[in-house]
């Protein structure tokens, strides 16, 4: 199957048209929304309504096993959601780089839930999100733990079976929307010594008892994005919020399956850094040609245009393999190693980008006023290197694959 680098007409005119949202809207605003540690909800609720207008997959209510395989057939036919995910994450970051993370819906909660869930459980927890105009909701994905981040395996939170519910007790760190999600979806094992046999996921809603928010970051980047502890203890979660029923656990199928998400988010992720290391890169670029005078034969600046010209090319490449993961999974093609592939390298090549900025426009790059949106892209990259898997986790999934291939010889 051959694969597609040009875009089609609806896939530009809907890059332009959130390039455009992200220069005159979002991007004015970013530095007020990163001192005060949010951004307005009435804002967050008019970009729903938009998403919304736009078909967006974040905004999508529950469907069946059924109706999920009839939108994905949609979806490639019309070139793909994931390729469109990774188009508008690239320019909203561009914009701000918490701002996507912000936005209400079911979040990172959201594939999980559809990978996993029962028709029932697709149903009742997206349709949560169907009434924009009453009170925003989020959902939440719970994984990591302080003892356990990129090492799945080693997660500790507990789980046992008492009756018709299960019983959850431990702590989970660094949740994106932790503290306001409707629910969110907790990993736990039976027993820390099946390692991921053991593991399984339920959909705890807020307000269950035993059920609480631990403390809120103080983060050096992104801080319009809250970031949350959750606490739970002898947290009773009724049977029915096991995600995919007992019977998905028999194998490892039921934690595999709802692993898969990261298939998905990690080429999100990946444009997104592409996006905050553009940003960095046009500005650098901006702040050369009004600087310096490039035709004149000085060394110091055939040097900078050569640093230059080698953070576009590793950002394109990034940006590429975003593009090709994302093709992947539109075309129903297994893409673990290439989801890694496009998350560790985007991720490095954007703060190659955003530190290369900082050191060509000098002192003013961090501190000078006029310079803000520099220093805050250098603070904000930096955890796209970490979430949905640390470089050196995608590095280590990346080799796996690529000796499982050569194996295959």
């Amino acid at each position: 199957m051959a694969i597609e680098f040009s875009l089609g007409k609806k896939h530009l005119e809907m890059r332009e048209g959130i390039r455009a949202l992200a220069k005159n809207v979002i991007r004015p605003q970013a530095l007020a929304w990163d001192r005060e540690g949010g951004i307005p909800e009435d804002f967050l609720r008019n970009m729903a309504r938009m998403a919304t207008s736009m078909g967006s997959n974040a905004m999508r209510s529950g469907l069946g096993e059924d109706d999920d395989k009839k939108n994905e057939e949609k979806s490639r036919a019309k070139g793909g959601g994931n390729l469109f995910g990774v188009l508008a994450s690239e320019e909203l970051a561009w914009g701000d780089g918490g701002f996507l993370l912000c936005l209400p819906g079911p979040g990172l909660g959201g594939p999980p839930v559809r990978a996993s869930g029962t028709p029932e459980q697709k149903k009742r927890f997206f349709e949560v999100f169907q009434d924009i105009e009453g009170p925003l909701k989020w959902g939440a994905y719970g994984l990591t733990e302080p003892a356990a981040g990129s090492d799945v395996a080693g997660i500790r939170t507990s789980c046992r079976k008492d009756g018709k519910h299960w019983v959850l007790n431990g702590r989970k760190c660094y949740i994106t929307n932790g503290a306001r999600a409707s629910w969110t979806v907790i990993f736990a094992t039976i027993d820390p010594g099946l390692g991921r046999a053991g593991h399984r996921a339920f959909v705890v809603e807020k307000g269950t008892p035993g059920f609480a928010v631990g403390r809120i970051e103080e983060k050096m980047g992104l801080r319009a994005s809250e970031t949350a502890e959750l606490v739970l203890e002898d947290c009773r979660v009724p049977e029915e919020n096991l995600l995919g029923g007992e019977e998905k656990y028999v194998s490892k199928e039921g934690f595999m399956t709802a692993m898969k998400t990261f298939d998905n988010t990690r080429p999100l992720v990946g444009a997104m850094a592409c996006g905050i290391g553009r940003a960095a890169y046009d500005y650098a670029c901006d702040f050369v040609k009004d600087n310096y005078v490039l035709s004149r034969p000085i060394p110091r600046y055939a040097a900078i245009v050569e640093r230059l010209a080698k953070v576009g090319r590793s950002l394109d490449a990034a940006r590429t393999l975003t593009w090709r993961a994302a093709w992947m999974a539109d075309n129903g093609l297994a893409n673990a190693k290439e989801a890694s592939m496009s998350k560790a390298l985007a991720g490095q090549a954007a703060i190659r980008a955003c530190i290369e900025a900082i050191e060509i426009c000098g002192a003013e790059g961090s501190i000078a006023r006029d310079h803000q949106l520099l220093e805050k892209w250098f603070r904000d990259i930096k955890v796209y290197d970490i979430f949905e898997g640390t470089g050196q986790i995608q590095r280590i999934v990346i080799s796996k694959r690529l000796i499982s291939d050569l194996k295959s010889f």
